[in-house]
């Protein structure tokens, strides 16, 4: 498909289509233990990279 589409930008898509644009400034991700002591991890955005936290334990 890149080669299909290499010399058309944008990219042609459906007339019925509208799309979304999603731009997270902040991601939870969470891991559960069998101990209910769950890893609580945070990526947040800080200009154009992203910042790596934890939350809990």
């Amino acid at each position: 498909m890149a080669d299909r589409f290499a010399s058309e930008q944008p990219l042609p898509r459906p007339p019925h289509w509208g799309g979304y644009v999603l731009r997270p400034q902040r991601v939870e991700f969470w891991q559960g233990r069998p101990s209910r002591l769950h890893d609580r991890i945070v990526f947040e955005r800080v200009g154009l990279e992203w910042r790596l936290s934890r939350l809990a334990p």
